[in-house]
């Protein structure tokens, strides 16, 4: 491929599907994650070692909101850490699909960062909670391990639900673009259960009582989304049993 013009033009058309991804995803990460993937291919990167990049940024982010002192500028360095790896995160897949050079080792490292991401921001915050010591009461330090609870639960389940489905009608993993029609009205309801938009509540940092009101909300909200997404997952693999 020759400039980095052509070769966004080829990421373009090895997007995956927009279906069942918010505006945040379809509009900020994937691009944002196209740039990235762009100067990785000019760089002679992997996709394994943009993972590993976008890992580093993130666990960097994380260990920082358990270990500093919170305050403003913490919280945009945060933010900031954890979206480039949110980015990265984007950037390995399209990395992988225009070079052909993915597989199931490189998605295995993929799954594995994302679930010890999930594990590790909420035990920074329960830990972040604990060191403040001016929570309003010690039962907060239970809204972190709710929230880790429905996090980890909701990625394997969703997993488990990839999985078993193919399984059941025997088929390999669908083409990365299509030109179905994508909802926008549910792109838009999709938000609040985005990695990304979670990532904004850590600006917050400067202001420990906001930034525990904001990551309740956001906790109650990925609670709801649980429970609607384990009826649904349930239903399809019911549906596809039964054909």
């Amino acid at each position: 491929m020759g400039s980095t013009g052509t070769v966004l033009r080829e990421l373009r058309g090895a997007q995956k599907s927009s279906k069942g991804v918010s505006l945040y995803s379809r509009y900020v990460n994937r691009p944002a994650g196209r740039l990235l993937a762009a100067g990785a291919f000019r760089a002679h990167l992997t996709p394994n070692q943009v993972t590993l990049i976008s890992a580093a940024f993130t666990f960097t982010a994380i260990a920082a909101v358990a270990l500093v002192e919170p305050s403003w500028q913490l919280g945009i360095l945060v933010y900031a850490g954890l979206a480039v790896g949110f980015a990265f995160d984007s950037a390995d897949g399209q990395l992988a699909r225009l070079t052909g050079r993915g597989g199931p080792d490189g998605e295995w490292l993929d799954h594995v960062v994302d679930c010890a991401k999930m594990i590790l921001v909420h035990s920074a915050v329960l830990i972040a909670f604990h060191r403040s010591g001016s929570l309003p009461g010690e039962g907060w330090l239970l809204l972190p391990l709710g929230f880790l609870f429905t996090a980890v639960l909701t990625f394997c389940a969703g997993l488990l639900r990839e999985q078993l489905g193919k399984a059941a009608v025997g088929t390999a993993p669908a083409p990365a673009a299509t030109g179905a029609p994508v909802s926008r009205i549910r792109a838009v309801a999709l938000l609040p259960a985005d990695y990304g938009v979670f990532c904004l509540v850590f600006l917050l940092l400067g202001a420990p009582g906001a930034f525990r009101a904001g990551y309740a909300v956001l906790a109650a909200v990925h609670a709801l989304f649980l429970v609607a997404f384990l009826a649904k997952w349930f239903r399809e693999l019911k549906a596809l049993r039964a054909g």
